[in-house]
Formats: C-alpha cells, structure tokens, sequence
C-alpha cells in the first residue's frame, strides 16, 4: 500500500555566528513547508562549526540544556509553525561539566519527543569528540511522529551496524544521520555504509552532511551529498550537490533537498528478503560479550 512521506534535509555551511545559523535553518524549514515537507532533518550540531578539530574549552560554551534550552523551545514553536516533525541535532548539557552530541526529536504540533546521543564517539586528529562529549546513554529510541516511526544515528555511529540494526528491530521506518563529515578516508564509505544500513534493517535512511570549509577551528572541508535512499539501498533521485566535479557548480553551494518517500516499500521489501525473521540472535553471542 502507498504511503507517501515528504521528508527534507538541509546541507549548509557556517555562517559564523550561532544566531545567524538558527535563523538560515528556521527560512529553510519555511521553505521546505512550502514545498510540502512533513519531516525535517538538520546537520550535526547544526548551529554551530564543527569544533572538534581542536581541543579547547570555549566551546563547552556552545551546550545547552536540552529539552529546557532555548533553541529546543525556539524549534519547537518552528515546528507547531511549520506543521513538520523536526530532527534537530543540538550540543547539549546535561550538567556543568556534562555534555553530549545530541538530536531532539520534535513532533508536527511542536511538542518535544525525546532525545537521541550519540553513541560512538571518534578520538583522533581532527575528531577529537571525546573531549567535547560523554558517549550517549539513551539506547537506541524509535519517536512515533506524525509522520511515522523515525530513529536517529549521528555521524561516526554509522561504522557500528549494531546500532543500525537495534534502531530496525525498535520498529524504525526512517532514520536520520545527520554529519559533520569532511574530506578523507570515510568519504569513500559515505554511499556503502547507509544504504547498507537500509537494505540490512528494511527501512529509509536520510543523511546529511554540511558543505564549506570552516577555518576558526582548524580546517576541515565538507563534502555534502545528502540523500535520501530506500529500503532496497537506492537512491531516492539523486544526491546533493558538493561533487568532486566544480564544473558542475559551485561545490559548496547549499541545498535544500525534499524528496517523497513511500514507505509503503518497507511492507514489500520485508516480505521479500526477509532479513529479520533469518536473523540468528542465539548465534551472535560474541558480538556483545567482545
């Protein structure tokens, strides 16, 4: 049976101040309603720079309480104005001193659904989020939305398939990975892993990485190709832009990418390949006792 979703997601670069980038984000969400967008997606630590190519605590400055802080509650009423769920990935402080990469998870009607953190935290040059962040402690949360079940994973968790598949058998038709993601060896992962993910687990995945070269911080070159894929790993038309091809345009040029998901598709694609009724649970032991 068809059951039509338009989802959105945003690749964008660094304005340079934290205000500036809520309000770019509150104008594209505008947009996306206008287009008929019932989900929406924002990058990793959306309202920020990607700060962890470098150690240092100014940046602790940046977390802020999350569902309490104040661009939670600013996202919430741009939801309830919009009529979309919101999949917002903030720097959240649990305490002084406690801190994680998070995404709330907002319903069409601006009410706040919970939270995802970041489970798998990369430590080495240029990723240096153990010192920004605790890893996450939530598990792997399903949000039933308006629109359907959605879960989240975020950035680095997308090497772990384990997570991937819990966030599968916790019922989820959509999950968001939004990115920071630059330049080097994952880009090459970057369209095997997620689809993968989709066609292992039988459910949409929707990914997003921002664009542009951000310098305060260090450098790190972001690539975009955002997408959208389906339960079969294809491609929902085609990615965003930040080619390795500049002919093709400006390579940092942001873009708003709204794409219709029938999610009528996971019904079919699960009957037919049957990857979770063949699952072996009582032959994967070692998995977790390693």
């Amino acid at each position: 049976m068809t059951r039509i979703v338009r989802a959105a997601l945003l690749q964008a670069s660094w304005t340079g101040d934290q205000e500036s980038m809520v309000r770019k984000h509150e104008e594209y969400a505008r947009q996306a309603a206008e287009q008929g967008a019932q989900v929406f997606c924002f990058q990793e630590l959306f309202c920020g720079p990607y700060f962890c190519q470098v150690q240092d605590p100014h940046w602790y400055g940046m977390a802020e309480r999350v569902p309490d802080g104040p661009t939670t509650g600013r996202m919430q009423e741009l939801a309830a104005e919009t009529k979309m769920v919101l999949v917002v990935p903030l720097y959240e402080e649990e305490q002084p001193g406690l801190y994680y990469n998070t995404a709330a998870v907002i319903d069409a009607d601006g009410s706040y659904l919970g939270k995802y953190r970041k489970t798998h935290l990369p430590h080495l040059p240029g990723f240096w989020e153990k010192f920004y962040f605790r890893p996450g402690n939530l598990g792997y949360p399903v949000f039933d939305t308006a629109v359907g079940k959605v879960g989240v994973y975020i950035c680095y968790d997308r090497h772990f398939p384990e997570g991937a598949r819990m966030l599968g058998l916790n019922g989820a038709e959509i999950v968001f990975i939004p990115s920071a993601t630059s330049r080097g060896l994952s880009q090459h992962l970057w369209r095997i892993e997620q689809t993968s993910h989709a066609i292992a687990n039988g459910y949409f995945v929707g990914t997003v990485n921002r664009v542009g070269v951000e310098t305060e911080q260090g450098e790190n070159d972001f690539y975009g190709q955002s997408y959208f894929c389906t339960p079969r790993g294809e491609f929902v038309t085609t990615l965003g832009g930040r080619d390795d091809l500049p002919a093709q345009g400006d390579p940092y040029a942001e873009e708003l990418i709204v794409r219709d998901l029938d999610l009528g598709l996971i019904q079919e694609v699960r009957d037919t390949w049957q990857f979770l009724r063949d699952r072996r649970p009582d032959m994967y032991g070692k998995i977790a006792a390693a």
